[in-house]
Order: C-alpha cells, then sequence, then structure tokens
C-alpha cells in the first residue's frame, strides 16, 4: 500500500473563540513540490507550524511517512524527517557562510555530550556542507560571513541549512519574501530543482506568478479551510479560488 510522505487529516486548531484552521485535509506524495498559497488570515502559518509541531491541533492527526507525529515535540519530528527554511534568516554572524551549514549538518553529535566533547574534527561536516553551499549556488561564497552577503543570498543559506538536516519533508516559508524580481526567479528556479526521490518541498508564499511558474500542484486556504487541491493551471481556473484568493468575482 502507498503510504504518503505527509498526510494532514481533519485538523481544527481554535485560539480562544478563533477558530484558525477547521478541518484541514492535506496529501502529499514523495518527490512533490508543492505550492501551499491563500489570502492573509487564511491560516497558512497555523498549519506550517501544526505540522512542525509548534502548535498543537484541538483535534485531527499529522502523519509523516505513515507515522502519527501529532504528540511529538517539534526536535523529534526533525529527526524523524521534517525541516522548515524560516521566513526570517537568522544566522550566527560571527561564523562563515560555511560553518553556519556545518554546523547543522553536525546536528546529531550535539545529541550527546559525550559524542560531541569527542568529535573534534569538523572535516565530514565541513565537506557536506561546502556540497550543499554549492548546490544552492553559494560555492564562491561560503568563507563570508552572513553581514557581507546581500538578503538573496542569506535566503539560500537558509536552505542549505535545512537540506543540511537531511529532510524527507521540506516546508519553505516565504523564500521569496523580500527579493527582486530576478532573485525571486532564481531562488524559485533553485526551489523547482530540489524534490527528488526521498525529499518532498511545500512552498508557502505570496508570490503567485513564481508559484504558478514553478509549482506543477498548488494547495490554497482560505479562512482556516482548504479550499482546493491540485494542478496549478486547474486550481487558479476555479472561480471559488479566484475570487478567495484574489478577490475577483468570476
Amino acid at each position: 500500500m502507498k503510504v504518503s510522505r505527509l498526510s494532514v487529516s481533519d485538523v481544527t486548531v481554535s485560539f480562544g473563540g478563533l477558530r484558525a484552521l477547521e478541518k484541514v485535509n492535506l496529501e502529499l506524495d514523495d518527490n512533490q513540490l508543492l505550492g501551499f498559497i491563500g489570502p492573509n488570515g487564511a491560516g497558512k502559518t497555523t498549519l506550517m507550524r501544526v505540522i512542525m509541531g509548534l502548535i498543537r491541533p484541538q483535534s485531527g492527526t499529522v502523519c509523516l511517512n505513515g507515522t502519527d507525529i501529532t504528540k511529538l515535540p517539534t526536535v523529534q519530528r526533525v529527526h524523524a524527517g521534517l525541516a522548515l527554511g524560516q521566513q526570517i534568516v537568522k544566522p550566527l554572524r560571527q561564523m562563515s557562510l560555511l560553518d553556519n551549514v556545518a554546523l547543522a549538518v553536525g546536528g546529531q553529535k550535539l545529541l550527546s555530550p559525550l559524542h560531541a566533547l569527542l568529535a573534534r574534527s569538523r572535516n565530514v561536516e565541513r565537506d557536506t556542507a561546502s556540497s550543499l553551499l554549492e548546490r544552492v549556488g553559494l560555492g564562491t561564497e561560503m568563507q563570508k560571513r552572513p553581514n557581507e552577503v546581500p538578503l538573496g543570498h542569506l535566503k539560500r543559506l537558509e536552505v542549505a541549512r535545512a537540506l543540511a538536516l537531511r529532510p524527507e519533508l521540506l516546508l519553505l516559508d516565504e523564500p521569496l519574501a523580500g527579493l527582486s524580481k530576478p532573485e525571486a526567479s532564481a531562488m524559485a528556479d533553485l526551489i523547482a530543482g530540489l524534490p527528488r526521490s526521498g525529499l518532498s518541498v511545500i512552498l508557502i508564499e505570496h508570490n503567485l506568478p513564481e508559484v504558478m511558474r514553478v509549482c506543477p500542484n498548488i494547495y490554497v486556504q482560505a479562512n482556516g479551510r482548504g479550499l482546493a487541491l491540485g494542478p496549478a493551471d486547474e486550481i487558479m481556473a476555479m472561480p471559488e479560488v479566484r475570487q478567495a484568493y484574489l478577490g475577483k468575482d468570476v
């Protein structure tokens, strides 16, 4: 039987009397890039936080590779195969880009104080970090510090740090925010090349033209409810989607 990479089933979240999510369902298979869009207040961030374990839903389940992770803390979800690329990048500014990524690569060593003390060499982690920085287009910048590179490079650094966790599901929270049109297009191209066997990506993004360009499938959420999921062209042609997201009566 085929097992979904991610399965969100009937997830409901309330804050006081406010219903942020109501019976949300979402399925994602392996080797997929899914665009996640919706108007402000749609509950996108809330659902992302539920998936990462930052918010516990009042009802419903979240499964990763067929395993129920609804009650697991965030750190255990990361070790199970989840990673999040934050919208606001917060690198360690006194360290080079290379060492920022190498630290993420070596995160497993930090689980054991004894292991961390005995693991003096960082060569393996730096070699892996170097490969990841090459992959995101920062091969010539890796010895620089975060304050020496532009925002677009910091966004790429965040992707490299997330990939360093060896995820099977990568959530990217508005990685195109704040970028110029050429930078956003280049970043979208980078993201489009990430999915592979063993890795799926959810792109949470407001830049609709780029989402439409690179994402084969789109999930739309509005007012805390799932509105549509399917091929990008078909979804954006739906009157209810255009009305909810674009504010147009069609």
